[in-house]
């Protein structure tokens, strides 16, 4: 089956799936696109188990040739972080820069390593002897909160301002930090390289700092150009030309596409407020929202498939037990420690660090980096801990996520 074909089957299925949820189930569209595709998932693997219809191979070619890890990375994460970017308010971001900042960098270093060293330690109790270096890998590629993930939940939740610019800057900027420890270990793991201080502090500073450079002056000079203009379809376009663009020209010069499309989403959703007037500013961002929407449809559609492809069996749901609940704790300390000592200096609202912990999701990001690494019966393993942990993320954390956000005096609403 041709590209075009498997793209139209795929965006078919999010689009009814979608529209099925908005009229009779009213579940967040995300969580409800994933969920479905999951049943259709077990569904198809049941049919498969039971000899009935050879579906489920069939489906499984479909899925891996979308290469989804491809796609994700070097397709649609541009536009998704591009237009949550867009959305970002700059003032209530700037009041959240310590807590920001801390959390998306030491945050992820030290939960990368305790979540590494942990699941070396535990893995042999249940009968798998991972080595250190993959152990220390699933640690950088499930640390970060997604931004995909985030910032599709919590824009319809009722959070204070201050609160949902913290997590939502926090999912943006610390899958930089984590892309770079995962390139580091992956280059130490599988290409031998010789890794030291200085190579990973260059690699880190080419990447982050090169890419925030990068992204604040794309945005910029995308903001000049606009400026004369008063056409919202040709600044549309502008703004297409520059994410597509902007984002492989990043990939080129070797720095962080992802860091990029955010810093250069922050800067011209403030500078779009200042030049363009308010039918001009809707215009763009309903525009922004519809690809949003879209694709997110399409990419927790193809996190649900994901499962047919993966190799998993009974000490692999096992592991998934084990590690949800470590991650989660991990999770827990690497939050809690920095906001109790930023909190000397500064209150945050109400259940901060619980909305941290359990609205810090993992989503596509996350498992897209498990599925590139080569196939092994060790790291095999960890495409299923990784697949679990995202699934009950965004079902189940995300589902939940509302009740510690709604006010005291105020249900929480769907």
């Amino acid at each position: 089956m041709d590209p075009y074909t498997r793209s139209s089957i795929f965006l078919t299925v999010a689009v009814l799936v979608a529209y099925v949820n908005h009229r009779f189930i009213r579940m967040q569209t995300t969580i409800a696109v994933m969920t479905a595709s999951l049943l259709i998932s077990v569904l198809l693997i049941i049919i498969q188990h039971f000899g009935i219809i050879d579906i489920s191979d069939m489906t499984s070619s479909w899925i891996h040739r979308s290469e989804f890890q491809e796609l994700l990375l070097k397709g649609m994460l541009s536009f998704l972080l591009f237009a949550g970017a867009l959305t970002i308010d700059l003032n209530a971001f700037k009041r959240q820069k310590w807590e920001i900042g801390i959390l998306a960098s030491v945050s992820t270093i030290a939960s990368t390593l305790l979540v590494g060293i942990s699941i070396y330690y535990l893995l042999p109790l249940i009968g798998f002897q991972v080595p250190f270096i993959h152990c220390m890998l699933f640690g950088a590629l499930i640390s970060p909160t997604d931004p995909i993930a985030v910032l599709a939940t919590f824009k319809q939740l009722g959070a204070p301002k201050n609160l949902q610019a913290c997590i939502a800057g926090e999912s943006l900027f610390n899958d930089g930090v984590g892309i770079v420890l995962f390139t580091t270990i992956f280059e130490l793991a599988f290409q031998h390289h010789e890794i030291s201080f200085a190579s990973v502090s260059l690699l880190f500073l080419k990447q982050a700092v090169g890419g925030l450079a990068y992204g604040l002056l794309l945005g910029l000079f995308t903001s000049w150009l606009i400026k004369p203009i008063s056409d919202s379809k040709i600044i549309i376009l502008l703004t297409l030309g520059m994410v597509s663009g902007g984002y492989t020209f990043a990939l080129w010069l070797g720095i962080s596409g992802p860091l990029a499309m955010v810093m250069f989403g922050i800067i011209f959703g403030a500078k779009m407020r200042k030049y363009l007037t308010e039918n001009e500013q809707d215009t763009v961002k309903t525009f922004w929202e519809l690809i949003d929407e879209v694709l997110n449809a399409v990419l927790f559609l193809l996190i649900g498939f994901e499962i047919i492809t993966i190799n998993a069996n009974w000490q692999h749901f096992v592991a998934i037990v084990m590690a949800i609940p470590l991650v989660l704790f991990v999770r827990l300390i690497t939050v809690a420690i920095p906001m109790k000592a930023i909190e000397f200096k500064k209150k945050h609202a109400p259940r901060t660090i619980a909305i941290l912990t359990w609205g810090g999701l993992r989503g596509g990001l996350a498992l897209a980096l498990a599925m590139s690494l080569p196939t092994s019966k060790n790291l095999d393993l960890l495409v299923s801990i990784t697949y679990g942990i995202v699934a009950f993320s965004v079902i189940v954390q995300g589902l939940s996520v509302k009740y510690l956000t709604a006010s005291p005096n105020k249900p929480a609403t769907n």
